[in-house]
């Protein structure tokens, strides 16, 4: 059976990927273990995602690693978690390197174990000259909070003269959110089923083309993320405007 990376336009590629990685807990589940378990086993799926767009040349990949909102699940789970992330970040960090990628971390991080921050930090900085591509990691990420923050800081540099009111823009305004230096977002995948958003890249999603697949984030693969590229290429993005209207500029 042909893949459906052999049917993958490498002209019209997204520039920019996002995927909510769900399902850990409930594929766990399944298998009568805790959801810990489901946890340590999404890291294989991680890795199909990133070989996968690096094979096809995307150059921004977004994982939303851990939510604002996942503070509140049982401290056991989150100390798991936090353990699995540090872990994780160490293991692949050679080969991310190698790869030639570059690493990025957004949210509010100053809620992460210290630990933890220490091996981004150290990622971030030994991949910062790389140029084949973006792997970044959404940590401690909550769009809500991170719109609120521009606001303040937007309504700080108006108040002390820095910016008029009339200058605020959508790029004005861009410029102060954590993805400031990535372009927005293509394409949105979400596993397992569930079709909602879950205060994930609310501004930078606006124009995105969304993709909801009944798969636990455990068993996601590579060909799965190539199929959701060729799904993507046979959207006609209009972006407000008519097909016609595209048409008269082809």
């Amino acid at each position: 059976m042909q893949s459906f990376k052999d049917k993958i336009n490498q002209d019209q590629l997204p520039q920019h990927v996002a995927i909510i990685m769900d399902g850990n807990g409930r594929w766990a589940k399944s298998r009568g273990e805790k959801r810990t378990f489901g946890h340590k086993h999404a890291i294989k799926a991680v890795r199909e995602a990133v070989n996968a767009c690096n094979e096809i040349h995307i150059p921004y990949l977004t994982l939303y690693t851990f939510s604002s909102e996942n503070w509140n699940r049982p401290e056991d789970e989150v100390d798991t978690l936090m353990s699995l992330i540090s872990e994780t970040i160490i293991l692949e960090a050679e080969e991310i390197f190698s790869k030639g990628l570059r690493m990025h971390i957004i949210g509010d991080t100053e809620k992460l174990p210290a630990e933890v921050r220490e091996h981004m930090q150290h990622l971030v900085d030994i991949t910062k000259n790389n140029t084949k591509g973006n792997l970044i990691l959404a940590l401690s990420y909550g769009s809500q909070h991170e719109i609120l923050s521009a606001v303040k800081k937007i309504s700080s540099k108006v108040k002390s003269g820095e910016l008029t009111e009339e200058e605020i823009n959508e790029k004005v305004f861009e410029d102060h959110l954590y993805t400031k230096d990535f372009p927005p977002v293509d394409l949105l995948i979400r596993t397992s089923g569930e079709v909602r958003i879950s205060n994930f890249l609310l501004w930078q999603i606006a124009y995105a083309e969304l993709q909801f697949l009944d798969i636990l984030w455990p068993d996601f693969g590579k060909e799965d993320f190539f199929r959701c590229i060729y799904n993507y290429q046979n959207k006609e993005r209009r972006f407000g405007k008519t097909s016609e209207q595209l048409n008269e500029n082809i």
